[in-house]
């Protein structure tokens, strides 16, 4: 099969777009970091306005006076749209349960109309058992509810910043940065210039913003009297309108009048209308004395607060008791009622009513129909009461058992997910929780997004408690997941923590399990020569334990790593290892996988004879198994290879299958990457109106997912249908795009390939000089490379 150059096409082709596994996913082999700037593409629609965010909380109910403070803040807020230099910053600080998230909270609500591209919330968790969270992670969150992909967000705090910053640029938002602990939590996310107010609660007064950032600190005090017994009347009236207002006030002195223990005690009352008030005092007084007597009194307010705790929990009935201690042991502050379920062996149904129980009782704030969580003062108090309620030996089982059942809900989500991905060896018990039925892939994708904090959370606890096989089992089905949604942060430190604790078991096939997950982590994140070191140390220790097929996958992990990185010959070689071993394990899946990777190899070495027949053997193998999804991707091959040939009718055909694959599993990885292969069809059969349509799909598909380095793919066909069509300025501008992230992300010979196309563009648009630079910068890499598609390339460059 000869090989045809209308035009000397030059492109980046699909290097690293095979399988790395047997799950039929395209292996994403290079993801990238922070986009920076936008390109236009001429004649396509406006993108559509990004949505208002909206993350702030539901309002308090029966929320009292607080004048004074709410015209602190109104005063602050008209001094912030005066400001013309800083944004401004304010500090509401005050004991714990004194009501400054409900008093920030609401008063939010009152002056949405301020504030039109809506609000940003976090919940810093400062003062809770657990981590709190950092800004690091706050600004994760952040980035992602303000649109950026998870795989542009940066991994460094300074750039996180910077992007968060800059997306915040023009903007007129409220943040609200909830029960921080040190400056150095908050710091990181304050706005770079005016526009934008930030509300910051916390228990410390956080001198350092006040002195360095100019924040104005607002301090939140106890209710008085009045507005204490305000409160009680306001949440029990329609229960106990009679009550004598001495014993009200006399109540709401026992609860320090703190907003927080005034409502649960109104709870209490209001639950009992027929008991006197003066019994439920009388008990209260009870509890505050046992309590005196175990405490030194040095804090009254903490003291009042604790007193009310034990005297709502002394009331409820021994089932709802035992499900609140027990959920102390959760991971999290937050969780389901399945999971709370389980925990107490109980079914749903039954958790669900005790829950509402524990809600009712103000013990616990349900955050949807599903979703609950404590406030952090409550989950410290629970924490404490199974300690001291529960032996051991019971702690250590419900936690086991809550974490089992959380490795086993990951691993039925990924099977929806990833459905052929290869299935790791689970703790034998975690065969006996239920599994999760997900009604889709939109279903099994909800819920991890729901949990995927608590996934975190389990990993950390569970190498806590040393149940070190959950410990690197749950990370190890993780990254499968983490790797289709380009969770960086937390397959990182998971798989961090996975290292560690399948050392402490000295499970050598785990280790090569977690060492091929940071291995592809690695990939993903560009860093392709550290990847293949977790590749070679996952392989050395697979061929010393003899499991080969494990030595397939690190073979031809290291094969589609070599590919990226255009060093075709060293892939090859992987490749043609990987077939051997797949023929003597008579494995055809990974004959197929093995046989597609040689057909892309070739191709890519522009040996099309040997890259068709590699293409037909693994066609044939794919469709032999039924994998629909690696079918596509061979068809996408096989498109490649055609179309290098001239033979663009048949390159059509097949890739407009591909295509239609891709769109029918809903895969936008897939489709977005095809998509480009679709246009170059289209501009090699002189339609470069066509193809710029495929380019502009495949590049708004990339930025979403957030694989920079494929988004570039698409700005460069860009500028050379551009070049087609005459249009040689606005060619240069994409190659420039194109370039710029090849050369950040490290990437040689794609950074090659798109300075040879911005040297010829830069030619036909009268600009010799900048030609000359790109094309002399495009030798000097190609001097790296030795394959025919080097040589030529190198020849090319020397002419302009």
């Amino acid at each position: 099969m000869s090989r045809k150059r209308p035009n000397e096409e030059v492109s980046n082709e699909g290097s690293g777009s095979t399988r790395s596994e047997l799950s039929g996913q395209a292996s994403d082999v290079v993801q990238a970091r922070d986009i920076s700037g936008g390109v236009h593409f001429h004649g396509a629609s406006a993108a559509r306005d990004a949505p208002v965010i909206r993350q702030l909380p539901g309002d308090v109910r029966g929320f009292v006076n607080r004048a004074d403070d709410f015209a602190r803040l109104d005063r602050i807020l008209a001094e912030d749209k005066k400001s013309s230099r800083f944004s401004t910053v304010c500090v509401i600080v005050g004991t714990a349960g004194v009501g400054k998230t409900s008093f920030a909270v609401h008063w939010a609500h009152e002056v949405l109309d301020e504030f039109p591209d809506g609000q940003l919330y976090v919940n810093l968790r400062g003062y809770d058992p657990g981590p709190p969270v950092s800004a690091d992670q706050a600004l994760e969150r952040f980035l992602s509810a303000m649109g950026v992909p998870p795989a542009a967000v940066p991994a460094e705090l300074e750039s996180r910043t910077s992007l968060y910053r800059s997306r915040l640029a023009g903007r007129r938002m409220l943040v609200i940065l909830d029960n921080a602990s040190s400056v150095g939590q908050v710091r990181p996310l304050l706005p770079g210039i005016p526009g934008c107010l930030v509300l910051v609660t916390s228990r410390s007064r956080l001198s350092g913003l006040v002195a360095r950032d100019g924040a104005q600190r607002l301090s939140l005090g106890i209710l008085n009297e009045a507005e204490a017994v305000t409160l009680i009347r306001n949440l029990v009236s329609d229960y106990r309108p009679a009550d004598d207002p001495t014993e009200v006030a006399e109540l709401s002195q026992l609860c320090a009048r703190l907003p927080l223990a005034l409502r649960i005690a109104a709870e209490r009352a209001a639950s009992r209308p027929r008991m006197p008030l003066r019994e439920l005092i009388d008990d209260l007084r009870d509890e505050s004395a046992v309590w005196d007597a175990l405490t030194t009194g040095d804090d009254e307010e903490s003291d009042a607060v604790r007193s009310v705790f034990a005297w709502s929990y002394r009331a409820l009935n021994e089932d709802a008791g035992r499900l609140f201690r027990l959920l102390g042991l959760h991971p999290s502050a937050e969780f389901s009622s399945r999971c709370a379920a389980e925990m107490a062996e109980i079914t749903i149904s039954r958790a669900r009513r005790l829950l509402d129980d524990l809600v009712g009782a103000h013990l616990l704030e349900q955050q949807s129909s599903d979703r609950y969580q404590f406030h952090d003062l409550l989950r410290a108090y629970a924490i404490d009461q199974v300690r001291h309620e529960e032996d051991s030996a019971v702690r250590s089982t419900v936690l086991r058992r809550t974490l089992l059942w959380y490795l086993r809900q990951t691993a039925s989500a990924l099977a929806v997910i990833a459905p052929g991905a290869v299935r790791v060896p689970l703790t034998a018990t975690a065969d006996d929780y239920p599994v999760a039925v997900f009604a889709d892939h939109g279903d099994a994708v909800r819920w991890y997004e729901q949990e995927r904090a608590n996934l975190v959370a389990a990993v950390r606890s569970a190498v806590d408690a040393r149940f070190y096989d959950i410990a690197w089992q749950l990370p190890a089905v993780l990254h499968r997941i983490y790797a289709r949604f380009n969770h960086f942060d937390d397959w990182r430190m998971t798989s961090d923590i996975a290292l560690a604790a399948v050392g402490e078991v000295d499970d050598r096939a785990g280790s090569a399990l977690i060492l091929e997950s940071l291995a592809k982590l690695h990939i993903q994140s560009h860093q392709l020569d550290v990847g293949i070191g977790y590749h070679q140390s996952a392989l050395a220790i697979r061929r010393e334990i003899g499991d080969q097929i494990g030595e397939a996958s690190s073979l031809n992990g290291i094969g589609l790593a070599m590919l990226r990185a255009h060093r075709l010959a060293e892939a090859k070689s992987y490749f043609e290892e990987t077939h051997s071993l797949a023929l003597r394990l008579g494995n055809r899946g990974w004959e197929a996988i093995a046989a597609n990777a040689l057909a892309y190899a070739h191709a890519e070495l522009e040996d099309l004879e040997n890259a068709e027949t590699w293409h037909r053997q693994a066609l044939e193998l794919y469709r032999e198994l039924g994998d629909r999804g690696s079918e596509g991707d061979a068809l996408r091959c096989g498109s490649q290879i055609q179309r290098g040939a001239g033979n663009f009718g048949q390159a059509l055909r097949l890739i407009e299958h591909a295509v239609a694959i891709a769109q029918e599993f809903d895969n936008q990885v897939w489709e977005a990457w095809w998509l480009i292969e679709l246009g170059r069809v289209q501009a090699a059969s002189g339609n470069p109106e066509e193809a710029l349509d495929q380019y502009h799909r495949a590049a708004v598909l990339h930025r979403r997912i957030g694989d920079r380095y494929r988004e570039a793919c698409a700005w460069d066909a860009t500028g050379e249908a551009y070049q087609t069509l005459g249009r040689y300025q606005e060619a240069a501008d994409f190659h420039r795009q194109a370039t710029a992230t090849f050369r950040e992300l490290g990437d040689q010979w794609s950074l090659a390939v798109s300075l040879i196309n911005l040297a010829a563009a830069s030619t036909k648009d009268g600009r010799p000089g900048e030609a000359e630079a790109h094309a002399r910068e495009a030798e000097r890499i190609l001097a790296l490379f030795d394959d025919p598609a080097a040589r030529r390339l190198h020849d090319r460059a020397r002419t302009l």
